[in-house]
């Protein structure tokens, strides 16, 4: 099945030209067959991440928004403030699983993501690092699963599916 997609980068430097994570999660997320909804990209402001990622949910034809950046402990890294106040519910083992698969990469280094998900007017929405390589590890361990209806024994594919009718 596939499934369309939201890419929100949030940075207060990069711009089209440079926004290499972005890009990354758009190719990646056309190679596994879904397709490219839409990319904005936002600085790391709580209430610009909030407005664009609400237009998307409020939007029957988004299933999945997919963020990078803005999950550190830097003084403005504010993705996870911006987004838990609108889901409805929180996709706990999300931000568990991303830390224990980036402890091959990162080693310890990896207690300071927040990576969060949560699903949010039946759209599902995943907050990645900022960097390249968070952004490949996020999707290729966990996030292209979750979004493949014949991933068992559970996905998130088939729920959004189920939701559509």
């Amino acid at each position: 099945m596939s499934l369309s997609i939201a890419v929100l980068t949030v940075s207060d430097t990069r711009t089209t030209e440079t926004d290499t994570s972005g890009e990354l999660l758009a190719n990646l997320l056309l190679k596994d067959g879904h397709n490219l909804y839409g990319r904005s990209i936002v600085k790391d402001d709580i209430y610009q991440i909030r407005a664009v990622v609400s237009n998307w949910i409020a939007d029957s034809n988004v299933d999945v928004v997919v963020s990078t950046g803005g999950t550190g402990f830097s003084g403005r890294d504010s993705t996870p403030e911006a987004l838990t106040p609108l889901f409805d519910k929180v996709i706990e083992g999300f931000g568990e699983m991303f830390r224990y698969v980036s402890i091959e990469e990162i080693g310890s280094s990896t207690i300071q993501s927040r990576a969060v998900a949560g699903l949010a007017n039946d759209t599902v929405i995943f907050a990645l690092p900022g960097s390249n390589n968070g952004c490949r590890t996020g999707w290729e361990k966990i996030i292209r699963h979750q979004l493949d209806e014949s991933f068992r024994p559970c996905n998130f594919a088939e729920l959004i599916n189920r939701n559509r009718k």
